[in-house]
């Protein structure tokens, strides 16, 4: 029975495969320039800006909550703060996104990386979890997360956004010891900065490597899932679940199972029954509406998100969720409308 279920524990019962009496729903970039809200703040600071002021980071975390109802709050910060601390000139450039002018090419450049506890190195982080339990009040969850080893070592290799991560996967081929050595750094990063956020007051943890889908079935599993596995490993025993996710992944599923996660995030590029079949149903799964769905009108939007309700068929287990983020035109009535429909088609 799911008798006297609210917003509070609907969330995490899910990730625990515990039955719930409607699904959860909450959306990746949840807290973006979709909302008014949130580009006024924009407006004013940038986004380090936003980072390094908890009450900034706060508010801007918690404006989706009563304004689409969502099941959770998921933290306002961004996967390569940590690498400040650990001696990285970071920018984010107007219309470029981030920007590393002292890129890891070397093993000299892995060398100089200082991995440093989280409460030294963000503070800021830690301080805006803390203030967002205290205006949460119980309401919703607060999910903490983290960029997963890949996809930042893609960013500190590339320098930057890449399409094809050639210089990414050049390292893995041709210097395997130097990528061992970064990701070494990356997991005890990770880890660390993860835990912090939990002895902060984070209720569950997401690990977003989103760019994992680039590699090949053997290349992630013989250069990437080992660490992955020793950062679910070290957050585990802290006992909040932990979700793996990342885009393009169809090849990836059945392996990301192995982390040791209790979700798998599912992307929109295959059907979600699918893809908890190749996750297995003792895992949780998270997912799958392609964000560019939430541009549809709304009897196609409702077609999509009945599509993945069936697929789910009622399994406990099943977070609703989009195959990425939300862009940043969408349109907001759109996103609350989906919130609506999923809580009034499963709800008991």
């Amino acid at each position: 029975m799911a008798d006297g279920i609210t917003a509070a524990d609907r969330f995490l019962r899910a990730c625990r495969r515990e039955p719930v009496d409607r699904t959860p729903v909450w959306f990746m970039r949840q807290a973006g320039r979709y909302m008014a809200e949130y580009r006024a703040i924009r407006a004013r600071h940038t986004l380090l800006e936003i980072c390094a002021q908890p009450d900034l980071a706060a508010e801007v975390t918690l404006q989706p909550i009563d304004r689409l109802g969502v099941d959770a709050a998921i933290l306002f910060a961004d996967i390569l703060l940590p690498l400040v601390p650990m001696g990285i000139d970071l920018e984010f450039a107007a219309g470029e996104g981030p920007v590393i002018h002292n890129p890891v090419r070397e093993a000299a450049d892995v060398a100089r990386l200082v991995v440093r506890d989280p409460e030294e190195a963000t503070p800021a982080v830690l301080e805006a979890v803390r203030l967002i339990r205290r205006e949460l009040d119980g309401r919703v969850p607060l999910i903490g997360f983290a960029g997963g080893p890949f996809t930042v070592a893609s960013y500190l290799i590339e320098g930057g956004s890449s399409r094809h991560y050639r210089r990414t996967k050049e390292m893995m081929y041709r210097a395997p010891d130097v990528w061992d050595a970064l990701m070494e750094k990356l997991a005890d990063m990770t880890a660390r900065y993860l835990a912090g956020q939990i002895r902060a007051g984070a209720q569950a943890v997401q690990l977003f490597d989103s760019w994992v889908g680039a590699l090949s079935p053997l290349d992630y599993e013989r250069r990437v899932l080992p660490y992955v596995q020793r950062i679910v490993a070290h957050v585990a025993p802290l006992g909040v679940p932990v979700i793996v996710f990342g885009t393009g992944t169809a090849g990836l599923l059945s392996l990301m199972a192995t982390t040791g996660a209790d979700v798998v995030g599912i992307d929109w590029r295959i059907a979600l029954d699918d893809g908890w079949a190749r996750v297995g149903h003792d895992r949780a799964v998270q997912g799958n509406l392609d964000p560019l769905v939430l541009f549809a009108p709304r009897e196609e939007i409702e077609r999509h998100v009945r599509d993945i309700l069936a697929r789910a068929g009622g399994r406990p287990g099943h977070i609703f969720n989009l195959g990425h983020g939300i862009l940043p035109e969408t349109p907001v009535d759109n996103v609350r409308y989906v919130v609506e429909l999923v809580h009034e088609l499963t709800g008991t």
